[in-house]
């Protein structure tokens, strides 16, 4: 039994492995983490020069500090990926040409996205030396690497899939970079506003001095990327939860208390993004299909006539 691997992989992934673009790409993400992580030896050293601490329980730091800087890379960097894809194909004008092959729409989409996946977990794994220091100095447990691969996978997963969801809508590559990072603040703000608008509406203009916390709101929180990499290093570090002490003492939601426990909230996270990120891939894959395009024009041309 063979298996047959997406065209466009195949070709975008042997063209970019042949180019100077990602060795330099390689050579700038891991130049980013040498100075980041010399940067927080220093800091370290001299938090240690001026306290008693433990210098190994000081080095445990490494960890989090390196894997958030990778995370922030990726999520900036995979979106501009994806998000000239599609674009990008229109402006060189071969989308068409494309679109007349035999794969499906579905199959396009996933295949642009698998590639920006593939080769930012190339950079990730090209850092794999750097981020060993974690372990041989910090004294981290090895299982918390693959982790760490888990968590760089999703966030590629989902950064990409906001990219090619905007690659899919706009006709220029700028345009769909500008609407990924949009996407970007509505995950990060628009998931907080729930909660501040309870706190406005229902209990600061309610006439009872009751104060029954913050409901189920906070569970907008779940599709934050913010509290779910906080929540991740957190439980990951110290074993406690970031969501369980901004709302602890106004956890009044039953369903918030079940999930805010323990890894719940990763797991419960994670599952979320993954379906989110899947449904914007078959929004994705639906804006660009040739049939669905061509009967909305013919029915916009009967109804002008």
């Amino acid at each position: 039994m063979t298996v047959r691997l997406n065209p466009i992989v195949k070709k975008d992934v042997r063209v970019q492995s042949r180019s100077m673009k990602i060795c330099w790409g390689v050579f700038a993400y891991d130049a980013i983490l040498a100075l980041v992580f010399f940067l927080a030896m220093a800091i370290i050293r001299q938090e240690i020069r001026y306290s008693d601490g433990n210098v190994y329980g000081a080095m445990v730091w490494l960890y989090p500090i390196l894997g958030v800087t990778q995370l922030v890379i990726l999520g900036v960097v995979v979106p501009v990926r994806t998000a000239s894809s599609i674009s990008g194909e229109k402006e060189r004008q071969t989308f068409d040409i494309m679109m007349t092959t035999g794969m499906t729409p579905f199959s396009v989409i996933l295949g642009k996205v698998m590639t920006a996946i593939v080769q930012s977990m190339f950079f990730v794994v090209a850092s794999m030396p750097i981020m060993a220091l974690c372990f041989t100095i910090g004294g981290m447990s090895w299982s918390y690497l693959f982790w760490f691969l888990a968590v760089a996978f999703l966030v590629s997963f989902f950064a990409a899939s906001i990219g090619i969801l905007c690659s899919s809508i706009c006709r220029k590559s700028i345009s769909a970079v500008i609407m990924s990072y949009g996407f970007y603040l509505l995950f990060f703000l628009g998931t907080v506003l729930p909660s501040i608008l309870y706190q406005i509406f229902y209990i600061n203009l309610s006439y009872s001095s009751y104060y029954n916390g913050w409901g189920n709101t906070p569970l907008f929180l779940l599709l934050n990327p913010f509290i779910y990499l906080s929540e991740f290093f957190a439980q990951v570090m110290v074993g406690r939860s970031v969501v369980s002490e901004l709302f602890g003492g106004g956890m009044s939601g039953a369903i918030l208390g079940q999930v805010a426990t323990g890894y719940r909230w990763v797991v419960v996270s994670s599952v979320l993004f993954v379906s989110v990120s899947v449904l914007f891939l078959l929004a994705a894959a639906r804006r660009i299909d040739p049939v669905r395009n061509y009967g909305g024009k013919r029915k916009r041309q009967k109804s002008a006539g």
